[in-house]
């Protein structure tokens, strides 16, 4: 039992929680009273949640900065990784949650019960600030509830105050078909308070070793979608648009001001970074086109998704997507690479997957066709078997033998759901076999490769797997390697800088290339991948 909640306890709880939210994950979007995409409340926690998972692995050996303690360190990476991460109302609301827990203990020396207390309470400010129009019956009553117990408690005893929040949680779930009338015509408790208080168990199950007994949740009873009402706003609206926005606070404030003109629902939040920082924007609107031209006027909107709840509507909930539904699964192994696949409209899991953490996002994408792209030989073995599994949950996944993350942005960049899916697939891996790939690395034993002996710090360039070339300098083997790609003939080269690249590469690589092969396109981005501080693709 832990006396203080430390970094390696956040991790745990992460972890535990998004277990448990996948566990539970089928009958908490049963739980929604209307079947749309926005309404799929376990499913938008999971990824929320596994996007803050994501962000932890990532930075796993990172020190704290100097004014953070390292359990705030870790408290950050969770609740910035939760809102770039987030989907729908209550995966929103949860990233403020788990900010607002971030700012109450970052500097806290150590965390006791009364800093748990100060946390829940700062996350419940964060999470009613977040929403244009707090509803009461909601994950926000069932957050309320929890703060005011723990405050209640008056103790710094961390598993008295862990217990006592949890269990008020469970309380206030239970109280909000009362508060709301949907719910009780529904026959259900909130999803989203659902999945809060299975977060607030597995808080306490960290703390104290001790898994808290709760009574499942009531099965609503079946009814026809049109007899019920959406979980959140007006049914007025037929589109939810959500978008990550880049812009400074004074534009946000506008922003939020149109968007209440042109919806409900409305939910932006943001990273609390002073200047310009990112902002995850989510509303219901009926003129898309406008929604999004805000985003553009405010600053730089990207992972712009869009659902036309018609097209869900008539699918009961908790269903996979429709018969005609695709979608692509991803492997990226660092941030910016999983950005630009985010940004492509796929859904991202990080390297080196399990087959469980590969087909989770193969169903969380509720599609009945699914293209996965494992971007690494030894990922590929597991993709298959993916395929393998989900054949049996009625779902087809075709696997393109993406080698390297610049094939797969290749293959992703042909995509085109107008073609016949099997179609689609073919197209997807010409383009990808059509991509050359090359990367560069630093030696970790001596060994004797195709290119000659090698010592370790030397530095490897490999294309296509095999080392090609052996070099004392960075820069200098990487400019080589392009040379030599090139020499094989190509139109675009596509840069993936890796987390240990120098400053500058990217430009010292276009500026060669602007000056060497003057009809060739490059493409640079922060790939933020370790181990190779270069990635390359010709094609």
């Amino acid at each position: 039992m832990l006396e203080t909640l430390d970094a390696a306890a956040v991790r745990r709880w992460c972890a535990s929680g998004l277990a448990a939210l996948r566990r539970h994950q089928g009958e908490i979007d049963e739980l929604n009273v209307y079947p749309v995409p926005d309404g799929d409340t376990g499913t938008n926690l999971v990824l929320t949640l596994t996007s803050a998972q994501q962000a932890l692995a990532m930075d796993l050996n990172t020190l704290p900065d100097g004014g953070s303690t390292a359990h705030g360190h870790a408290l950050r990476l969770m609740a910035q990784g939760a809102l770039l991460g987030a989907r729908g109302n209550s995966g929103v609301i949860l990233s403020q949650i788990l900010r607002g827990f971030a700012d109450a203990l970052a500097a806290a020396p150590a965390v006791r019960g009364r800093q748990l207390a100060a946390a829940l309470r700062d996350g419940t400010a964060a999470a009613y600030a977040a929403v244009a129009s707090p509803v009461e019956g909601t994950l926000l009553s069932v957050v309320a509830a929890a703060a005011e117990a723990a405050e209640r408690s008056d103790s710094d005893d961390l598993r008295a105050v862990a217990r006592e929040a949890a269990a008020a949680a469970a309380r206030a779930l239970a109280r909000t078909p009362e508060q709301l009338p949907v719910l009780a015509r529904a026959g259900v408790v909130d999803a989203g308070g659902q999945g809060l208080c299975l977060l607030l168990d597995a808080l306490v199950e960290v703390i104290t070793g001790e898994s808290p007994a709760r009574p499942a949740p009531a099965a609503r009873a079946v009814r026809p979608p049109v007899a019920t009402a959406r979980e959140t706003g007006s049914d007025g609206y037929a589109y939810e648009v959500q978008f990550l926005l880049d812009a400074d606070a004074t534009a946000v404030d506008r922003l939020r001001a149109e968007l209440a003109a042109l919806g409900d629902s409305l939910v932006v939040v943001g990273d609390g970074r002073a200047g310009t920082g990112t902002w995850n924007v989510h509303v219901h609107v009926n003129d898309v086109g406008a929604a999004i031209e805000a985003g553009v006027v405010a600053g730089r909107p990207h992972q712009i998704s869009v659902t036309r709840f018609a097209d869900q509507a008539s699918a009961p909930a908790g269903a996979a997507g429709a018969p005609d539904g695709r979608a692509a699964v991803v492997v990226a192994p660092g941030a910016g690479i999983a950005e630009l696949f985010a940004a492509e409209g796929a859904t991202v899991v990080p390297a080196n997957p399990s087959i469980g953490e590969l087909l989770d996002a193969v169903r969380a994408t509720r599609a009945a066709r699914v293209v996965v792209l494992p971007n690494d030989p030894n990922t590929q073995a597991v993709a298959n078997a993916v395929a393998r599994e989900a054949h049996a949950l009625g779902v087809k996944v075709s696997v393109v033998p993406t080698r390297s993350p610049v094939q797969a942005l290749a293959a992703l960049a042909v995509r085109d759901p107008q073609r016949r899916f099997e179609d689609d697939v073919i197209a997807m891996a010409e383009a990808a076999g059509a991509c050359r790939y090359a990367e560069v690395c630093h030696a970790g034993r001596e060994a004797l490769t195709v290119a000659g002996p090698c010592r370790p710090g030397d530095v490897l360039a490999l294309v296509e797997g095999e080392v090609h070339l052996i070099g004392a300098d960075l820069v200098d083997t990487c400019t080589a390697v392009v040379d030599r790609m090139l020499g094989g003939g190509g139109e675009l080269v596509t840069l993936l800088c890796g987390a240990d690249a120098p400053a500058g590469l990217a430009d010292r690589l276009r500026e060669h290339v602007e000056r060497s092969w003057p009809f060739v396109e490059v493409q640079a981005y922060e790939g933020g991948q370790p181990h190779y501080p270069l990635l390359l693709g010709v094609e």
